[in-house]
């Protein structure tokens, strides 16, 4: 999970698995693979950073690189 902040400011809490795309338009905006879009107040840079922390956190980051390797 992690903490966003909507246009207004309010915070919320994404489950950063259900993220398809992150896109600057100039706003950041957020595609999840529901097809549901979020525009958040966030950096581009940042989400992606949560994201990455997220997914070593919960030790997702390591099944997708031991993946690719038995792909290769």
């Amino acid at each position: 999970m992690i903490n966003l902040k909507r246009l207004n400011g309010d915070p919320f809490i994404l489950n950063a698995v259900l993220i398809e795309q992150v896109q600057s338009l100039p706003d950041t905006t957020i595609s999840l693979t529901n097809g549901k879009i979020i525009v958040v107040k966030d950096e581009a840079s940042e989400v992606t950073r949560m994201i990455t922390d997220y997914y070593q956190l919960i030790g997702l980051q390591q099944v997708h690189r031991k993946a690719g390797e038995e792909n290769e």
